[in-house]
C-alpha cells in the first residue's frame, strides 16, 4: 500500500466533513501527485495539534513562513507510510517532544486552505497529539516561537482553522 492509498482509505473513513471530503477523493484523483509538494494544484498536508489536557492548553508554533501561530504540520515525505505516520513524525519534529501520542480515532478534522503560489491549497488531512505529563517542547528551525496557551487563548492568538481543530479535538477528548 502507498500513501496515495492510506490516503484515500482514510478519507473515505472520515465523517462530517462530507463535501470537503468529497474535493479531497476527487482532487487525488484528477492529480496522481496530490500527495506531493511538486503538485502545483494543491497537495495533501498532514498535521497534528499538540494538547495537554491535564492542563488545558495546546503548543503551537509561530510558523516562521507564514508568521501565524498554527499546529504542527506539513508535507508528506517519501518515507511517510501513512497520513498518521505524517502527522506524528511533523509534531514530533516540530515540537521537539518525542512521546507524542496521537488521539485514536483518525483524522479530527480536514481543512482546505489556499497558501501562496506556486502550490496554491492545501489539503491538510488534522490529528491531535496528547504530550506526556511533563513534556518539555523545543523549537525547531522551521519556527519563529513555540509556546504553550490555554484552551481559552488559542480564539486569540490563532484563526479559525485552528479554534475549530481544537474545538474538534477537545470534543474527542
Amino acid at each position: 500500500m502507498t500513501l496515495h492509498d492510506d490516503a484515500v482509505l482514510v478519507l473515505k473513513g472520515t465523517e462530517g466533513q462530507d463535501a470537503l471530503r468529497d474535493a479531497y477523493l476527487d482532487h487525488l484523483r484528477a492529480h496522481p501527485d496530490g500527495m506531493w509538494k511538486a503538485c502545483t494544484a494543491g497537495h495533501v498536508t498532514a498535521s497534528a495539534l499538540v494538547v495537554d489536557p491535564e492542563r488545558g492548553r495546546v503548543l503551537l508554533t509561530l510558523h516562521r513562513k507564514l508568521r501565524m501561530w498554527l499546529q504542527m504540520g506539513g508535507h508528506c515525505e517519501a518515507e511517510d507510510l501513512t497520513l498518521e505516520a505524517a502527522a506524528l513524525r511533523e509534531a514530533t519534529e516540530e515540537s521537539g517532544i518525542a512521546d507524542l501520542k496521537l488521539l485514536p480515532g483518525g483524522p479530527v478534522r480536514l481543512d482546505r486552505h489556499p497558501i501562496p503560489s506556486p502550490c496554491n491549497w492545501h489539503f491538510d488531512v488534522q490529528y491531535a497529539a496528547v504530550a506526556g505529563p511533563g513534556a518539555v517542547q523545543e523549537i525547531s528551525d522551521e519556527s519563529l516561537d513555540l509556546r504553550w496557551f490555554a484552551y481559552g487563548e488559542v480564539a486569540d492568538v490563532a484563526d479559525e482553522s485552528v479554534v475549530r481543530l481544537l474545538d474538534a479535538t477537545r470534543a474527542r477528548l
